[in-house]
């Protein structure tokens, strides 16, 4: 655990963001009754640790390469774990998940082609928008998943055509963007 010690505070909770995915789909799967908010507060302690890691690696000047490479990484993973075990409990469709995140790799591989060429793409608004609409997605099936909070089931359709929709808005404005990259 030295290596875990020795990383500033905004690895350690990107670290930490990791290791909470499969705790989180653990209770996802296995929770019953009032324990089926675990993984809506396991989800959202993990989302925070994101805002909070950005916010203090930009505050005290501690961006690391290890933090530019794991911090996407954690986030995609998280997201992309929810967004998987929904098909798995029946409230999403696997092509939803599909096309979210085959836009994920695509981006992640079109980065990886720029950065081979020396130039960073930072990432746009509409990507940002997108994020903020997934993750209010993925809470609101949480918020659902519990049983005991109704108002919720409603939500989730609407939540998943803009969703859907800003995935693809997102992506194409994106590699449009950036087209200079492919040439």
């Amino acid at each position: 655990m030295n290596w875990f010690k020795n990383m500033n505070i905004p690895n350690q909770l990107t670290v930490i963001r990791i290791l909470l995915i499969p705790l989180f789909l653990l209770f996802l799967f296995i929770s019953k009754g009032v324990f089926r908010f675990f993984p809506l507060l396991i989800f959202i302690g993990a989302a925070v640790t994101d805002a909070i890691d950005g916010h203090i690696a930009r505050r005290d000047n501690l961006i690391t390469n290890f933090g530019k490479f794991m911090d996407p990484l954690a986030d995609k993973l998280l997201t992309a774990s929810a967004f998987i075990a929904f098909v798995e409990i029946g409230y999403l469709s696997s092509w939803i998940v599909i096309l979210i995140i085959s836009r994920e790799f695509l981006i992640s591989g079109f980065r990886t082609l720029a950065a081979s060429k020396g130039v960073t793409i930072a990432a746009n608004p509409w990507g940002k928008i997108k994020t903020v609409f997934q993750m209010v997605l993925i809470v609101v099936i949480l918020i659902d998943y519990t049983g005991y909070i109704r108002f919720a089931s409603p939500m989730i359709t609407p939540l998943v055509v803009i969703a859907v929709l800003l995935t693809v808005v997102s992506g194409v404005t994106y590699i449009y963007d950036n087209l200079n990259v492919i040439k």
